[in-house]
């Protein structure tokens, strides 16, 4: 079966549980898919299939992918990504998959591209405690020290220093569906989701809880 699709964040709000209390949810749209391309062992390797989501008009493609869609009559598509399955011959190139490939109460892996926050200091960046606040301490919002004296006089790797801070790919792992529209192809999951809102997010179902 496959594992997973390509969506958007919708955004979050909050439902009620079966005793009243409060749940923070997301609402993502996820689907409807298209196969694109079924790849077999024997040739590539690997079993998987490539599928595409969301119409894009033809004249924005590169020449390649013009010619990809031309070749196998499908609406070309905008984003286009690959999952492993066990036998890539239960699908055909052109089906649609939808939401339905998902449980309501059961678990999936949301990986979508955080926030871009641009360039920040290390107090912003990793909650560094900063120096005394009053007047003529001269020692504020610095990293402070980063090296290592005489030996081995050099800056460790992965010192915390400033820099970009979001824009990154993130995955929340084992998160509950607590409901499923499969008419307008929603997943309600429980807790947040990295990402914007209309941000794109790739859907799995989990790899530690089933």
């Amino acid at each position: 079966m496959l594992s997973g699709l390509i969506g958007r964040k919708a955004g979050m709000t909050q439902i009620f549980g079966e005793k009243g209390e409060v749940i923070p949810v997301t609402l993502i749209e996820a689907g409807p898919c298209v196969v694109l391309q079924k790849k077999a062992s024997e040739q590539e390797g690997y079993d998987a299939i490539q599928i595409g989501y969301e119409d894009i008009k033809e004249k924005k493609l590169t020449k390649s992918l013009k010619a990809k869609f031309t070749k196998i009559k499908v609406k070309p598509k905008r984003y286009i990504r690959e999952f492993r399955v066990s036998n890539p011959d239960d699908y055909e190139v052109g089906q649609e998959l939808k939401v339905d490939i998902f449980e309501e109460g059961s678990f999936v892996d949301v990986c979508g591209t955080s926030k871009g926050k641009g360039f920040a200091g290390v107090i912003k960046r990793w909650g560094f405690a900063g120096g005394p606040a009053s007047h003529g301490s001269r020692f504020h919002r610095a990293p402070g020290s980063i090296g290592a004296s005489a030996s081995p006089s050099r800056v460790f790797k992965g010192q915390k220093l400033p820099g970009q801070m979001g824009n990154k790919r993130i995955t929340i792992q084992s998160l509950k569906i607590v409901r499923l529209d499969k008419e307008k192809n929603l997943l309600v999951v429980k807790g947040a989701v990295p990402g914007a809102s209309r941000g794109i997010v790739i859907v799995e179902k989990a790899e530690k809880k089933s």
